[in-house]
């Protein structure tokens, strides 16, 4: 990563939680972003249907309106500049009406395409979607069968200057052939693809390859590495089974995912399922999606990977980078069309979820709705004052012991009485805020008792699940739970994350411990 200022990097780099003025934080920091690969434009043409055609049964689509917008790379880069970031473009185009629509929206946008070059014998990439009453009926995809040598050879030349000065360089290679030789070579160069020390160098930027194979690319040892399903499949070379049974597979095989790609970090994009990360160094981080119902919504991929590199380019902790990415994909999935996510659509999203704890009588009806649909809900509960990367760690544990996470939280008295009267450092209308923003929870509650046990013996959660050095016995709420015959879970403790750790080296004074 580039050198930038030093105080704001320490300040993102302790962010835990997710809040609503993260996203105009992040946006202030202007990072310069560079997206190189496969520019598309994205065609959404609707219309209706009251007839077969005469020459087959298949229904004539009479089209009331025609909308487009940036496809592929070129949807990366509309997201990273909706989400405050200075872009610039690289890849080819034609010189024909789709390609100076896309260079004209791009330009609009605020984006550089100094780097975006046109070639007359180019055929400038678009996907066309044809709708009627909120179904796609079809797709029409036009492409280049080969790329120019003379357009090749004309961005390889312009990589170095391109990728110069940029804190990220997002690789996005869809298999056009826009990123063939020589444009890879310049791109392996210009990015320092030699370097085989353990860590990058000061002067390259943040690299993050979205790629359908990112093997080519696994010589340059990049940060990030963004494979779907489809693809984490391709590079395991294995059926990946349908649904959540995905992640155990990918996560049987994180090892030679991490070795086939070369990367620092892989996250698997699930759709539904969320996503799952995989470091380097043993950490593992999941997120989960909140999926809107099937709609006419198209890039959440391109959000996804555009927000995270953006987050990570300024230093944000990576599973911190990973949860924002994912709400910022949650945004553009209730949107139609090729849809971006802003600053201040994210902020919103991020605001919305104060004031979000639920009252004991709404909270059972919704679990009870749950479980009616053969759902297994888990409860954990705790103080959650200064989140830190224990309590995520923690609560994605607890998330995959079942399918609905209730967290339920000591009131601001409530913790008064456990921790001291200089506790919470945090309101209960905060904290409720913080969690809800996590993609692992589901819902989020608040209670005044002495122990959980009244909400529990109301809730009956399948799994009661509670992080630190206890056991069962030692726990108030296990004879609760064991009545009705729920089981009781005890999950990681990590003592050096504690929050009272965290309040007491902000007492003294003193930084940061060492990160795992």
């Amino acid at each position: 990563m580039t050198p930038r200022d030093q105080a704001g990097q320490e300040n993102l780099s302790s962010q835990r939680a997710l809040s609503g003025w993260l996203p105009r934080r992040l946006a202030a920091e202007r990072t310069a972003i560079l997206v190189i690969g496969d520019v598309m434009l994205d065609g959404w043409w609707s219309g209706t249907i009251e007839r077969l055609c005469r020459e087959a049964p298949a229904p004539v689509v009479d089209i009331t309106s025609r909308e487009s917008a940036p496809g592929g790379a070129a949807n990366t880069a509309m997201n990273l500049a909706a989400l405050g970031a200075r872009v610039s473009v690289a890849g080819i185009i034609g010189n024909d009406d789709a390609g100076a629509a896309l260079r004209r929206k791009l330009e609009d946008a605020g984006i550089d395409v100094s780097h975006l070059h046109s070639h007359p014998a180019m055929v400038t990439t678009t996907k066309i979607r044809i709708s009627s009453g909120g179904q796609v009926m079809l797709r029409i995809d036009d492409s280049a069968s080969t790329v120019p040598a003379e357009a090749l050879a004309a961005l390889a030349a312009s990589v170095a200057a391109a990728v110069e000065h940029q804190d990220a360089v997002m690789v996005c290679d869809y298999g056009t052939g826009v990123l063939a030789n020589p444009v890879q070579a310049a791109i392996l160069t210009a990015l320092a693809a030699g370097d085989t020390a353990p860590e990058p160098t000061t002067a390259r930027p943040l690299t993050v390859i979205d790629a359908h194979d990112p093997r080519p690319w696994a010589v340059l040892r990049p940060d990030l590495v963004t494979p779907n399903a489809q693809e984490a499949a391709r590079l395991l070379d294995l059926r990946l089974p349908g649904g959540a049974g995905r992640i155990d597979v990918v996560t049987r095989h994180r090892e030679a995912l991490l070795e086939s790609t070369g990367a620092r970090a892989v996250v698997v994009t699930l759709d539904r399922d969320g996503t799952v990360l995989f470091s380097s160094d043993g950490s593992t981080h999941r997120t989960w999606a909140r999926p809107a119902a099937e709609k006419q919504a198209s890039g959440a991929g391109d959000t996804f990977v555009a927000a995270l590199t953006l987050a990570r380019s300024v230093g944000l902790p990576l599973t911190a980078s990973l949860d924002l990415a994912q709400a910022a994909a949650d945004v553009v999935v209730h949107q139609p069309g090729t849809s971006v996510c802003s600053t201040a659509q994210l902020s919103r999203h991020l605001e919305s979820f104060a004031d979000t704890a639920l009252p004991a009588d709404e909270l059972a009806r919704q679990v009870q709705a749950h479980r009616a649909q053969g759902q297994r809900i888990v409860l954990t509960n705790g103080c959650f004052d200064v989140l830190h990367s224990g309590h995520t760690r923690y609560l994605t544990q607890a998330k995959q012991l079942g399918d609905i996470l209730v967290v339920a939280l000591n009131s601001d008295d409530s913790v008064r009485r456990l921790k001291g009267p200089g506790r919470p450092i945090n309101t209960e209308a905060d904290r409720a805020a913080v969690i809800a923003a996590l993609s692992c929870v589901d819902y989020v509650t608040v209670f005044d008792t002495p122990t959980a046990s009244p909400l529990i013996r109301r809730l009956q959660p399948e799994v009661y699940a509670k992080g630190g050095d206890y056991t069962p016995e030692m726990l108030a709420e296990t004879d609760v739970v064991e009545e009705y015959g729920g089981r009781v879970a005890i999950l990681d403790y990590v003592a050096e994350r504690s929050t009272s750790a965290v309040v007491q080296r902000i007492q003294a004074g003193k930084g940061a411990v060492q990160a795992d």
